[in-house]
């Protein structure tokens, strides 16, 4: 693999403004209008959100990530996308740079809303 460059540097206020967290992912689903996206429901510990992650063609089997534990960025605003509402976006490893996308997750268990940073 050729390693991208690295971006712009940001300021620690700019990371600052990124709220990731850990949560669980409790179900995992089609979205009838998409050849790309599944529908995740994750459980922050506080509730439970909808997010829409593009794994449909990336994994042999989408539904292997279901009880696992990951992180996703919370702070974005809603996306409807295929029909679907998203309410953040999982943080997953490897896309952008052409590689089977695995998952970003901590090494325990830890208590679903868990920060990252």
């Amino acid at each position: 693999m050729k390693q991208a460059p690295i971006k712009e540097l940001i300021t620690f206020d700019d990371f600052e403004k990124l709220d990731i967290r850990v949560g669980t992912i409790t179900a995992v689903s089609e979205v009838e209008k998409s050849k790309k996206l599944m529908k995740l429901t994750v459980d922050f510990g506080d509730h439970v959100r909808s997010i829409l992650a593009g794994i449909k063609q990336e994994r042999e089997n989408p539904y292997e990530i279901e009880g696992k534990q990951a992180l996703f960025v919370v702070n974005l605003p809603e996306q409807k996308m295929a029909g679907e509402v998203s309410q953040g976006m999982l943080f997953d490893i490897g896309y952008a740079d052409k590689l089977t996308p695995c998952l970003a997750m901590p090494e325990t268990s830890v208590p679903n809303g868990s920060r990252a940073g």
